[in-house]
């Protein structure tokens, strides 16, 4: 098996084609185009191996008459998280439609710097024709500032930023839905908890919930900084002095199912004595007991505003521009009235 058919995620390249066939990519040209001065050996290689990688001739002709890959590089800070994630998967299922595959490099949360440094050298050497950065770290960002590859890149980030283009899921609109729909059901003092404060998202996640309050004339109460993860929300549930508080808004699902749980084993139910709303919108978030309330993010808008803003960008569009998708709130059974 070819190690593009063990990774068959990707479409091949037209690069990776004359690797495969173990020729350069202008004997490939020549094949496409039946130059007479082919060896019958060579030709059978090279459509065998464009049969085998299911790469198409038109595909193949088109980066020809571009001179390009047909390659997106993505580098994605902390993969294993929701967020990033659902975002590369979203970005691969929208490249497949725009003709171009996709190369990954996961930045895990150890020494990141390096490993931005390792990533974007990593995925330049494999002649992709752009960057899309995945960062929802500001040590990965600032990293990447020090980079210049010269490529048109877009970073998945909440707030614009003069260096590059931007696009995300609004998150400060979606924690101040959150925040509101809680106000709305009479919630007057309504705790947060938040993830890293080195992620942009649980930045913009706070800052929502914060405005959602003052706009409204409200204290803002208590404010806890987490991990993402549920056992940091269930340790929360154990823990969390209550007093006068009737809701919690969680930065994300994982957090949201731990606190539950958490509260659970102190007998405080929710929405009974506690309301909580979640963010991200998880399959399973429908299945928690209760079922959870909380932001949904189309990641799919995402992946296809994300692959226009990059393709645009390689077609000769230079000016930085920043766009948003719209979040949603999706309500079920962990928020209610407030007791009394």
């Amino acid at each position: 098996m070819s190690d593009h058919a063990a990774r068959g995620w990707q479409r091949p390249s037209i690069y990776d084609v004359a690797r495969e066939a173990g020729v350069s990519h202008m004997t490939v040209s020549r094949v496409l185009n039946d130059h007479p001065n082919i060896r019958d050996t060579t030709r059978e290689r090279v459509l065998r191996a464009i049969d085998e990688m299911n790469y198409t001739r038109s595909s193949i002709a088109r980066a020809l008459a571009t001179r390009r890959a047909m390659r997106i590089g993505v580098l994605v800070d902390s993969a294993p998280q929701f967020g990033p994630n659902s975002t590369l998967r979203a970005l691969e299922s929208a490249a497949r439609g725009f003709g171009y595959a996709i190369s990954a490099f996961s930045i895990s949360d150890d020494d990141s710097a390096s490993q931005v440094d390792s990533g974007v050298v990593d995925l330049v050497t494999q002649g992709v024709d752009a960057l899309c950065v995945i960062a929802p770290r500001a040590s990965s960002l600032h990293a990447l500032r020090q980079q210049s590859t010269g490529l048109p890149t877009i970073v998945i980030k909440s707030d614009p930023d003069a260096t590059w283009h931007t696009a995300a899921v609004d998150q400060h609109g979606g924690a101040s839905l959150a925040t509101r729909h809680l106000i709305d059901l009479g919630h007057r003092s309504i705790a947060h908890l938040a993830g890293p404060s080195d992620w942009y998202d649980a930045r913009a996640r706070e800052q929502g919930w914060r405005d959602a309050l003052t706009a409204e004339g409200l204290q803002v109460a208590a404010l806890h900084v987490g991990d993402w993860t549920s056992d940091f929300g269930y340790e929360m549930g154990r823990t969390l002095e209550v007093g006068d508080l009737t809701a919690v808004f969680a930065a994300n699902d994982q957090m949201a199912l731990g606190l539950i749980h958490g509260l659970a084993t102190r007998g405080i139910s929710v929405p009974d004595d506690i309301s909580v709303v979640g963010f991200d919108d998880l399959p399973d978030a429908r299945h928690f007991l209760p079922p959870l309330t909380t932001v949904r993010q189309d990641f799919a808008a995402l992946g296809s505003l994300a692959l226009q803003l990059l393709v645009a960008a390689i077609e000769g569009d230079e000016g930085a521009t920043h766009d948003v998708i719209a979040p949603s709130l999706v309500v079920r059974s962990s928020t209610a009235v407030p007791r009394g």
